[in-house]
């Protein structure tokens, strides 16, 4: 633990370390490149030199210049209209002729579940929203899902693809959940039933029971998520506006090649994460602003004995260019991460903006949950060049007994954790470090960064490997520590 002025600085970070450029709108199928503003080749080193091959393989979609509009098809945008055939009947139009865009015009377009398929753009146009229906029977039959990081049969998610290739939503209308006019947020608080449904659920997933057998849906209550794509790749969610969520808002599973790129999302009702890869790879999320009442960006890879039996990592995912506004972790892993986490890097990112004021602020600029009921591992989390201004308690959180370790007894292992040129102003710390007596946090490096505001010293338990080089704290410089 290092020392800190128990006072609050009046200094103020301003300028000290400026976010970096916003990444041009690219064509269909480009590979973005790692270059500055001035379009300058970035000098990648260290860990961060995997950036550029990850970039050149991420490839946003390109699809036929062919247009389906759903009013076409019978739709109408007027708000009480039920459009669900009607999207159903584009969708299954354009897949037939090959690919193309499902085209919504302006209105508003009342509907229960969309179901995407291969070489299909769902496109909202200036002036369309899309709202979705607040009874849960238009989201069924139910379809193959994951709920918190567990395989089931559950309500549709809104938008909704399975094993689809080349696959998109994009803008620039909007996405309504229209969740507070339905039941969603009575399930979970003040003790709802999902809690039930929840602990059901996990209890199968932990016993092994086939998935097949693991059905809620109708008569159940789990809260469906806003767009998932679920074993799918080249995938695109660009340029919307997302609002009011029943819960998780965007959530690629098991996929790949996948890009979230100029999306605001606007939800603050319960458990209402922004972007969560799930056991994903070669992932993108650019230019996208979060007011959450959840975590902004959550990585993820399965939760406890069913993630470890699907057993896929989430790894190489790049986020850019994003602003956190969010109740919890603005840049997340976890807490379920039972398939391991790996290869991790976000940059040029601001904490609680005040162009883009949250309904909450951010607790943590970095969030990391693993236990030992997880197991598994979380290896290289790098993020630099963040910037911000009042965190409601740690700068970095990073623990290995999330939830208390719910009597978990499996292996864990959380190591290379990298922040480098961090400039925020106001926190209760900068780090709070939780590592475990059996497993030890190993390899936390904090450089060039310095952070006002600050009012009380770090915490640091079961901690190897604990590096500052370069920082800055209310004002002074924190001695280094050397590598043992």
């Amino acid at each position: 633990m290092h020392p800190r002025p128990s006072r609050r600085s009046a200094l103020r970070t301003g300028g000290l370390l400026a976010a970096g450029a916003l990444l041009p709108q690219l064509p269909a199928g480009q590979a973005y490149t790692a270059t500055s503003h001035t379009g300058a080749a970035i000098d990648y080193t260290g860990a961060w030199r995997a950036v550029p091959g990850i970039l050149d393989r991420i490839r946003p979609p390109a699809f036929p210049r062919r247009s389906f509009r759903v009013t076409d098809y019978g739709a109408v945008g007027d708000g009480r209209t039920m459009n669900t055939a009607a999207f159903r009947a584009a969708v299954a139009a354009c897949h037939r002729a090959g690919g193309g865009q499902v085209v919504v015009p302006e209105g508003r377009f009342l509907t229960g579940a969309i179901h995407l398929r291969s070489r299909v753009n769902l496109r909202v146009t200036a002036g369309a929203t899309i709202a979705f229906s607040p009874d849960p029977r238009d989201f069924l039959p139910v379809v193959l899902t994951r709920w918190e990081g567990t395989e089931c049969y559950n309500y549709s998610p809104f938008i909704y693809a399975y094993g689809a290739r080349d696959v998109a939503v994009t803008g620039p209308g909007t996405l309504d959940g229209q969740a507070r006019l339905g039941p969603w947020e009575s399930w979970y608080r003040d003790s709802g039933p999902q809690g039930a449904d929840q602990k059901l659920l996990r209890e199968m997933g932990s016993a092994g029971a086939p998935v097949a057998r693991r059905v809620f849906g109708d008569g159940h209550y789990l809260r469906p998520k806003m767009v998932q794509f679920y074993r799918c790749r080249n995938v695109l969610v660009s340029d919307l506006t997302i609002v009011d969520p029943p819960m998780w808002t965007v959530h690629p599973v098991l996929s790949s090649n996948v890009t979230v790129r100029g999306v605001t999302v606007d939800s603050t009702l319960y458990n209402t994460d922004g972007c969560d890869p799930e056991c994903c790879s070669d992932v993108l999320i650019t230019r996208c602003r979060f007011n959450t009442n959840d975590d902004c960006v959550a990585v993820k890879s399965g939760r406890d004995e069913d993630g470890h039996r699907v057993g896929v990592p989430s790894r190489n995912i790049v986020v850019r260019d994003c602003q956190f506004s969010g109740r919890w972790g603005g840049m997340t892993v976890g807490s379920e991460m039972s398939g391991g986490v790996r290869d991790i890097f976000a940059e040029n990112c601001e904490i609680n903006p005040p162009d883009f004021p949250g309904r909450y602020p951010v607790k943590h600029a970095l969030y990391v949950k693993a236990n030992k009921k997880r197991g598994s591992y979380i290896d290289g989390v790098h993020i630099r060049n963040f910037t911000g201004q009042d965190v409601e308690r740690d700068i970095a959180f990073v623990t290995m007994a999330y939830n208390g370790g719910e009597d978990g007894r499996l292996p864990v292992s959380v190591r290379n954790i990298h922040m480098d040129r961090m400039a925020i102003d106001g926190a209760q710390t900068v780090l709070r470090l939780v590592g475990l007596d059996t497993d030890h946090l190993r390899g936390v490096h904090l450089s060039r960064s310095a952070f006002t505001g600050i009012l009380n010293p770090d915490s640091i338990a079961y901690t190897d490997d604990l590096t500052f080089r370069r920082v800055i704290v209310n004002g002074q410089e924190v001695p280094p520590l050397p590598h043992p």
